[in-house]
């Protein structure tokens, strides 16, 4: 047989290589993708609770690091047991039967009770693409390059949950990444960080090339200190900056409502950490918290930064849509852009349990007629999404002591 190689580029995904085998004498074909991208810098779990058919057309990028798992049947597909694929969900379970009934008829001969139990288990699966009953499908993907697609975007899904988490030892081992090693630093070399800008090599997202990038720790006025970190690739002039929280986290959670009712109110500052999530009632459009990551610009940025990150996504503009989808999201990007240039009116709330976001008061130090800014409790399950319900600050010592 044939088999041909692609390098290409999904937007949302980065760069993969798309490999087709087709075989001229049986007619068998092929295909698989493989990440061409960089290592994301978190792992990232998909926790999608299936309901109806619909469900199972979702399309699902799984790399071949991936771990795909049905908690109901204790079913899992194991880590570099599949080659990367470009599939739905119910491709997945299609994949996985074909897979178990391979080796069947041996089975059969062999070992008669094995193959039993196995054609039990395979027909519990194919049930499974009937949706009968809800169960979950998880996919755990600790290069981050996985992904399951949301139809309703740009609104919230409440059915998909996305967590992303800091890789392990193991699994840094298992991708072929080296371990960090921390060594110790004396008390007397403590550097001011203030006044200098720290500078790391890494490699440009956007075309892999070495590149640098620079850090500084920034006052912002009437906030407090912030981490800018900004990108430059001399290759292909890719630019980008993130902004990381400087200081701790507040002890209560922060929520900012601004009034958009003039077109210079484009030009406010706002500082998004990576905590903040963001909300437009009008448009009925909610952006979580982690998405487009800590940001330091202006209303107008950040608008457009939502705008580009709704026409980037093939599954809702690209080959992968559809029409009605198509239509409703046009729709939302005019209303959006109506915003931008200052025809329609507007809320923009900013809710930060961390309380670590900022935007801009233009009359300070008096108060913005436009702009309200509250404290409020943070719940548990904010608390736990921010690891502090398990953080133990005061009196560990004496506990750790007691122990011992």
């Amino acid at each position: 047989g044939v088999t041909r190689l692609l390098l290409t580029r999904i937007p949302f995904f980065k760069e993969v290589i798309v490999s087709s085998f087709t075989c001229g004498s049986c007619a068998w074909a092929n295909t698989e993708i493989q990440s061409a991208g960089r290592i994301q810098e978190q792992g990232v779990r998909y926790t999608l609770s299936v309901t109806s058919r619909q469900d199972m057309n979702r399309e699902v990028v799984k790399t071949d690091c991936a771990t795909a798992r049905i908690p109901e049947l204790d079913f899992e597909i194991p880590a570099f047991s599949q080659k990367g694929v470009l599939t739905t969900i119910e491709g997945i379970i299609d994949r996985a039967v074909a897979g178990l009934e391979q080796d069947q008829p041996v089975r059969r001969t062999t070992d008669q009770e094995v193959a039993s139990k196995i054609d039990e288990f395979i027909g519990k699966l194919k049930q499974l693409k009937e949706v009968h009953s809800p169960f979950t499908f998880i996919i755990d993907d600790p290069s981050g390059n996985s992904f399951v697609e949301n139809p309703h975007a740009p609104q919230k899904d409440d059915a998909l949950v996305v967590t992303r988490y800091r890789r392990s030892p193991q699994q840094a081992a298992m991708l072929g990444l080296e371990g960090e090693e921390v060594g110790e630093k004396p008390d007397d070399a403590a550097e001011d960080l203030r006044n200098e800008v720290l500078q790391f090599d890494t490699n440009c997202p956007e075309c892999n090339a070495p590149a640098n990038t620079n850090m500084k720790l920034v006052q912002i006025p009437h906030f407090k200190e912030v981490i800018i970190m900004a990108t430059n690739c001399d290759s292909c002039g890719h630019r980008t900056n993130e902004v990381k929280s400087g200081g701790a986290i507040e002890p209560q959670g922060t929520r900012i409502t601004l009034h958009i009712t003039d077109p210079s109110d484009m030009t406010r500052d706002i500082l998004k950490s990576e905590t903040c999530s963001v909300e437009i009632p009008e448009l009925e459009f909610e952006l979580g918290m982690g998405a487009l990551g800590g940001k330091f610009t202006t209303l107008e940025g950040l608008l457009k930064d939502i705008r580009d990150l709704v026409e980037r996504n093939p599954f809702t503009l690209g080959d992968s849509s559809t029409p009605s989808r198509t239509g409703k999201l046009q729709e939302f990007i005019g209303k959006l852009q109506e915003i931008i240039e200052g025809k329609a009116k507007a809320h923009l709330i900013l809710d930060d349990p961390a309380g670590n976001s900022y935007l801009q008061n233009v009359y300070a130090p008096e108060e913005d007629p436009e702009l309200r800014v509250e404290r409020y409790e943070r719940s548990f399950e904010q608390n736990e999404d921010l690891g502090l319900n398990d953080m133990k600050t005061e009196g560990y010592e004496a506990g750790g002591a007691s122990a011992r």
